[in-house]
């Protein structure tokens, strides 16, 4: 547990004192993000603020695991791998949506083809791993006692959890500190859960990432110097499904990361409705945009936001140590 937590210590210092002259590169090189007119009218002044600050987060994590989680649990070079392939696909997105460069619409049928296919490859390929290579529990239940194995229907579960999350995620990423601060605190959980196990190796990459988060949040705390973007979002949805694989207790995400799931379940709500009725449901998706239309302060968002997130971590944490 002290090793784990000591690792996030140094993680988030390591990830504040690099962000300053992260931030000061990036407007250098004018990496500033192109804010979309379809958005709240009040984000119009964020155009031009640096972006890519998944960057930091994932290279952060990523040395800190390599260092300290992989000689722990060799196979913590699961959720690592997944956590750097899906910051590859955020990468390419956020290019994207940059001020002064070549835009690509992130809802195209294109650009949302190619991302699905990748997320889709590699949330297959790590399910594969998950239950052909690894020890992982296949299946814990709150409240019973023993592992389940669900055969091969594990594989086709475990990949839409990857897909699911990491969308979810992806989703939450649109005021500052709302992503970051629901991934510290949802990663910070499954760290917990991992050392009930005495996973340490787990642990240790959780809270790892959630350092460098911290670390992030101290550049992205409102009026954000800098977003994570997809690099980061995706980044940390994949990685973190992985992790609640990886401890079995998959079961547990929706609770642990019930602003996710709000966030995503607002998303299709929205779309569904003006599909098929033509009307919709909020005044504006996702669901934390509706809530800045009827008059919340993005800081009133975020803090009830990352308040949820808190009490759905707890009750997490709780059903896994019953």
């Amino acid at each position: 547990m002290t090793y784990a937590l000591l690792i996030g210590c140094a993680a988030a210092v390591t990830s504040a004192i690099i962000g300053g002259p992260f931030v000061s590169f990036l407007r250098r090189r004018k990496i500033g993000k192109a804010i979309s007119a379809d958005g709240p009218e009040s984000h119009l002044s964020k155009a031009g603020t640096p972006t890519l600050g998944g960057l930091l987060i994932v290279g952060v994590a990523a040395a800190f695991a390599l260092i300290a989680a992989l000689p722990k649990d060799g196979d913590v070079w699961l959720p690592l791998a997944v956590m750097l392939a899906f910051g590859g696909i955020g990468f390419y997105d956020d290019l994207g949506t940059l001020i002064d460069r070549e835009k690509r619409e992130a809802h195209d049928r294109k650009s949302m083809i190619l991302k699905l296919v990748g997320y889709a490859a590699v949330g297959a390929i790590a399910a594969w791993v998950l239950y052909d290579r690894m020890s992982a529990p296949l299946l814990l239940v709150p409240g019973r006692a023993g592992a389940y194995d669900i055969g091969p229907a594990y594989i086709l579960i475990a990949a839409f959890v990857i897909i699911a999350t990491t969308s979810a995620v992806g989703v939450t990423d649109g005021l500052d500190m709302l992503c970051g601060g629901t991934s510290a605190v949802a990663f910070a959980a499954f760290g917990a859960i991992a050392l009930i196990q005495h996973q340490t190796g787990v642990a240790t990459f959780c809270f790892a990432t959630v350092g460098a988060l911290l670390g992030f949040l101290y550049w992205n705390a409102y009026p954000a110097r800098i977003f994570m973007g997809d690099t980061g979002a995706i980044a940390l949805g994949g990685s973190l499904a992985v992790v609640g694989l990886m401890t079995g207790w998959w079961l547990l995400i929706p609770v642990i990361g019930i602003v996710f799931v709000i966030e995503i379940a607002a998303d299709v709500i929205q779309i569904g409705s003006f599909r098929l009725r033509g009307r919709r449901v909020f005044r504006m998706a996702p669901i934390h945009h509706h809530f800045e239309e009827v008059g919340w302060h993005e800081t009133a968002i975020t803090a009830r936001f990352i308040g949820l997130g808190v009490v759905g971590a707890m009750a997490g944490v709780a059903l896994a140590a019953w």
